[in-house]
C-alpha cells in the first residue's frame, strides 16, 4: 500500500496524520458533546495534534467545500435518478442529507487539516519548547 493510499485511509478512519494509528479524536464526531474535541497527543505515537489555539480555524473552508460537493452530488443524483422530482423535494433532501452528515464532514474536514499543515519533522513539539526556555 502506497503512502498515499495510507492517508486517505487514515483520513477517512480519522486517525492520527503522524503514525495513522492514534486516535485523532477523544470521541466519535456523532458525540455532540465532544464534538471536535481533538487529543492534545496522539495517543500511540505522542505526536503533537493541538499545537495552538485556532490552529483549526481553516477547517471552516475545507468543510464548506466537502458539504458543496455532498450537496451538489445529492442533487444531481436527484437530477439523473428522478428528473420530475418537485425542488422543494430535492432541496429538503439536500439539506438533511447535510445536517445528517455534518458531524462527520467536520471531523474529516479537521483530519484533512492535520494532515495538511502539522509540522511532520517535529510532530512532538519537543525542540520547539527547548528553544523557548
Amino acid at each position: 500500500m502506497s503512502r498515499k493510499d495510507s492517508t486517505i485511509q487514515g483520513i477517512l478512519a480519522l486517525k492520527c496524520p503522524y503514525c495513522g494509528e492514534g486516535e485523532f479524536f477523544v470521541s466519535h464526531p456523532y458525540d455532540l458533546r465532544r464534538i471536535g474535541d481533538v487529543h492534545d497527543y496522539c495517543p500511540k505515537c505522542k505526536g503533537r495534534l493541538n499545537p495552538e489555539p485556532g490552529f483549526y480555524l481553516g477547517v471552516l473552508m475545507v468543510s464548506n467545500v466537502i458539504g458543496i460537493a455532498l450537496g451538489m452530488a445529492v442533487w444531481a443524483a436527484f437530477i439523473l435518478l428522478a428528473p420530475e422530482a418537485d425542488a422543494l423535494w430535492i432541496v429538503v433532501t439536500v439539506m438533511a442529507a447535510l445536517l445528517l452528515a455534518w458531524p462527520w464532514i467536520y471531523a474529516v474536514s479537521k483530519v484533512i487539516w492535520a494532515h495538511l499543515f502539522l509540522n511532520f519533522d517535529n510532530p512532538t513539539g519537543l525542540k520547539r519548547r527547548e528553544e523557548e526556555h
